[in-house]
């Protein structure tokens, strides 16, 4: 009974309806919700390598190779040595080109914000719809919300997508030239490969979903505003 007197006056206003979640909102919130999640997991969770052949001194063909991930300095990255006497002393560390952690961190940390706002928003709408709809104060914060996070979603799968385009270049056979090593007398290196990209590719196409999504959702938070409803009146006053 002690419980229950505690418990109750906190879930007084709470009021579960499933129903909201096929109604516009909800269930833009949840398509939002989901597109999120596949954002900054297709991002945030790549691993690759980048692999060249190199032939020096008494070593013929050897793999040496520069592993990569999220959040892609790639500046800290260093190919392996082909052998222990680094080839006869004519092999340095070799670093590949570029930094684009605030590309790709920008680009997670908005999925991942995102992600637990729509949460927290879900709830509104599947336990206190009514306390949302009585006050005007949240329909224009949550149209605020949308309008600035769209704008956010624009940005940041651009960056990435320009980010993620520097990063095949900085990973592919044009890093060759670039490598003093390589260029050592009695030195040669061939570009073997490098692990496919296709999910970072994926992150961008979600970037994009996410960009029409809360952009289109603008319209109906919009319709749910005291904003809406006064243009309507002064529509049709005489």
């Amino acid at each position: 009974s002690v419980l229950a007197a505690l418990v109750s006056p906190r879930m007084a206003g709470l009021r579960v309806d499933f129903g909201l979640l096929l109604e516009p909102l909800g269930f833009i919130k949840v398509l939002e919700w989901i597109f999120s999640i596949f954002a900054f997991a297709t991002c945030g969770g790549f691993q690759g390598e980048t692999t060249l052949l190199v032939s020096c001194k008494s070593v013929v063909n050897k793999t040496v190779t520069a592993a990569f991930a999220y959040p892609f300095r790639l500046n800290t990255v260093v190919f392996s040595a082909p052998d222990p006497k680094r080839c006869g002393g004519t092999w340095t560390d070799v670093y590949l080109v570029g930094n684009f952690s605030s590309s790709a961190q920008f680009f997670v940390t908005l999925a991942v914000l995102v992600f637990l706002y729509c949460i927290a928003a879900l709830v509104v709408y599947i336990g206190y719809k009514h306390v949302y709809q009585q006050n005007s104060k949240f329909p224009l914060t949550e149209l605020a919300v949308t309008v600035i996070t769209a704008f956010l979603w624009l940005v940041s799968t651009f960056a990435w997508a320009k980010a993620l385009a520097d990063i095949k270049t900085s990973t592919g056979a044009s890093i060759i030239p670039g490598i003093e090593s390589c260029k050592a007398p009695g030195t040669t290196c061939h570009f073997a490969s490098v692990t496919s990209m296709g999910t970072l590719n994926v992150s961008v196409v979600f970037g994009l979903l996410n960009m029409v999504l809360w952009g289109g959702n603008v319209w109906f938070v919009y319709k749910d505003t005291n904003l809406h409803n006064q243009s309507n009146r002064i529509c049709q006053s005489p």
